[in-house]
């Protein structure tokens, strides 16, 4: 159908008048028909330009001439008089194919249509309808074609006119849209297709009308009548239509169901995204041994990508370092690690905070979870399933206001053990969790699972040797003999095991008082019970009032039997009467001394070697002690970085050393404060010992 006959068609089906004359169509061009008028007697009485082209005479040759003579063959000539008498006579059309014979001689089949016609007096004359019958099979087989596709291609097929209204649909597209023909035409797209969003592909089929350039295989994502309840995929094309005088009569689309292709593509894409989640997972989660940080970059990793809140919980019992089951009827006492959300600040408010315990009863999913070690999933909560997956009714409450409409909890399991579960809950995120969001989140927790467990476990195992640092440390009194001492002792970070650093102070006969700082290398309980030893050792030793040299000649023999290994010490011992101090030095960092009036100072004694080394002698320096000086020894730890050299740390310790008068207490927050830096992993033992006025 042409645009014009188009538009006629649908002012009479609305009831509006019609838009006047439209352009022609050019099927008659192509045809070629040849008109001629003929009297009763079978004269030509009117002869069209087409009949001159057709049969090679000009309109003064045939007229007034027989039409027998100058229209058919000579061998046709009785029996197509006949037949012309038969319309004159009975008034009924003729139709059918003739050989005719051209002015030139040369032959040609014609098909021809005749009929009578009366005029205004009565008078009876015949049309002659003739076009070359080779032109007209092209075109029949032409249409026979491409009726043929249409009917039977696998592919949506329509055409739509200049105001993008349906003319023709096949019946692929007729089981693709779910609408019947009749529903289709004279309807716009957004009529036949509500539940489709078609705006851009509208816009498309209008600069296709405008530009004549085709659009390919454009992708369509939507829902049709044939199946309101899912997404299917199409790869639609369109094209415009001109006849052959270039109107433009509108447009064709051909429409492919593509919903195979695009769901294999959407499994690839969540299979990616699941792959690149996994990777990011690898190199974020467990990049330390530290509990807290680990449930933390689990949670991290889960928002925004797999939930808009997620929350890593523990069960109180294997935080504790102890197996925990649960019967039907038991609740579950659960420590909240790390919470996680994508602005959804009302449901973090309904979270447990972390660090905090909290009691889930029998009836809670996550309770549930923990027991049976299978992920719990509600892909659409209701409010009935808030107070199941919420803390408290308040909780529940504050869920229901953040619009949580997704719930998924994942149990974490490493080495066949129920640590706790990852729980996730959807706001923002439109979508439900799904089969492919639960293998997700199942690989993740099983990756975390692991490094939680290997977290607590190191944890544990540092709670144990810090908890027998500290035992073996001692608790002096802050005066002893002639001497003010004050003692600080900071264990490694969460992330490095404690360290065997250690100082002591012994009260000797005499008003004497021997001071010991010391640092076992190596880290671990193994190091904390060496260092024990030690310190016991010393002790024992120091009771002897034995020269500092020579009792680090005793300690370096003990150290050298306890399983290979290597101490560093100092051990000074204060004589108030004689205003001195002796030290002796095996392998450690010097003490600095300050007086009033004086530059603080590193004391010059010899480093002697470690203890554990064995064979080595130790020098004993006596150094002047008045009242009012003071001793700094520490460990290491307190001085050494990765960044600077060990030089430009004691000179730093010397500055910070510039008030003899200041408070003890302040004077080790001080150096603790201002030297120990986050990246130096290792123990600090700081020792500050004044010489008190005589009495």
């Amino acid at each position: 159908m042409s645009a014009a006959g188009s538009a006629g068609s649908r002012g009479a089906r609305g009831g509006e008048p019609g838009r006047g004359p439209q352009q022609p169509s050019g099927l008659l061009d192509v045809l070629n028909v040849a008109s001629v008028v003929l009297d009763s007697e079978g004269r030509i009485a009117l002869w069209s330009p087409q009949a001159e082209e057709l049969f090679g005479y000009s309109a003064q040759e045939a007229l007034g001439r027989y039409a027998a003579h100058v229209m058919v063959h000579e061998q046709h000539v009785e029996l197509v008089v006949k037949l012309f008498g038969d319309v004159m006579a009975t008034g009924q059309g003729w139709a059918g194919a003739f050989p005719i014979r051209r002015k030139d001689g040369t032959t040609r089949l014609v098909e021809f249509r005749n009929m009578r016609l009366l005029d205004d007096h009565g008078d009876v004359y015949a049309l002659g309808l003739a076009t070359d019958q080779s032109t007209v099979r092209r075109l029949e087989r032409g249409v026979a074609l491409s009726t043929r596709i249409v009917e039977q291609s696998p592919a949506g097929l329509a055409v739509l006119d200049t105001d993008l209204r349906f003319v023709s649909v096949n019946p692929a597209l007729e089981r693709l849209d779910g609408v019947p023909t009749e529903e289709h035409l004279g309807r716009t797209i957004h009529e036949v297709l509500p539940l489709l969003d078609a705006d851009v592909l509208v816009s498309e089929a209008r600069q296709v009308l405008r530009t004549g350039l085709p659009l390919i295989d454009r992708r369509i994502v939507g829902r049709t009548s044939a199946d309101p309840d899912e997404d299917h995929a199409w790869a639609v094309s369109l094209y415009r239509l001109e006849d052959a005088r270039g109107t433009v009569l509108g447009v064709a689309a051909s429409t492919v169901d593509i919903t195979e292709q695009y769901r294999a593509g959407v499994e690839a894409e969540r299979a990616r995204r699941r792959l690149a989640v996994i990777a990011d997972a690898s190199a974020r989660i467990g990049t330390t041994l530290e509990l807290d940080r680990t449930a933390r970059e689990l949670a991290d990793v889960a928002v925004p990508e797999l939930a808009d809140i997620a929350a890593v919980d523990l069960l109180e019992a294997v935080v504790e370092g102890r197996r925990s089951s649960l019967g039907p009827a038991e609740a579950a006492v659960i420590r909240a690690l790390a919470v996680q959300a994508d602005d959804a600040p009302e449901a973090l408010r309904a979270a447990d905070p972390p660090g905090q315990v909290a009691r889930y009863g029998p009836d809670r999913l996550v309770t549930e979870c923990v027991r049976t070690g299978e992920p719990v999933m509600v892909a659409q909560v209701k409010d009935g399933d808030l107070p199941r997956i919420a803390r408290s009714p308040e909780a529940a409450e504050q869920l229901a206001r953040a619009g949580v409409h997704s719930y998924l909890a994942v149990p974490l399991i490493a080495r066949g053990e129920v640590l706790g579960a990852l729980d996730l809950k959807r706001i923002r995120n439109p979508l439900p969790f799904g089969e492919d969001d639960l293998l997700l989140a199942r690989e993740l927790a099983a990756r975390a699972a692991v490094q939680i467990d290997n977290a607590r476990w190191y944890q544990n195992a540092r709670n144990t040797a810090l908890t027998l640092q500290r035992s073996l440390l001692p608790s002096h009194p802050a005066v002893t003999g002639g001497l003010e001492v004050v003692s600080r002792y900071q264990p490694a970070g969460a992330t490095t095991e404690v360290g065997g650093d250690w100082f002591d102070v012994i009260p000797l006969e005499g008003a004497k008082t021997a001071l010991v700082v010391g640092d076992v290398m190596g880290s671990g309980i193994s190091a904390a019970a060496t260092m024990g030893r030690l310190r016991t050792a010393t002790n024992t030793l120091a009771s002897l009032d034995l020269d500092p040299a020579v009792l680090l000649e005793h300690l370096d023999r003990i150290t050298a039997g306890l399983d290979h290994f290597i101490a560093t010490c100092v051990y000074a011992v204060h004589d108030p009467r004689l205003r001195q101090c002796r030290i002796a030095n095996a392998g450690h960092l010097p003490p600095v001394r300050l007086r009033p009036g004086h530059l603080p100072e590193l004391l010059d004694l010899p480093t002697g070697a470690p203890l554990g080394v064995g064979g080595v002698e130790f020098t004993t320096v006596t150094v002047d002690f008045a009242p009012g000086d003071q001793l700094v020894l520490y460990t290491d730890g307190l001085v050494e970085t990765r960044r600077h050299s060990l030089d430009e740390r004691l000179a730093m310790l010397l500055t910070l050393l510039d008030d003899p008068s200041r408070p003890l207490e302040s004077v080790c927050d001080h150096l603790l404060r201002t030297l120990h830096h986050p990246d130096n992993h290792d123990d600090v033992a700081l020792l500050i010992a004044r010489a008190r006025p005589e009495t």
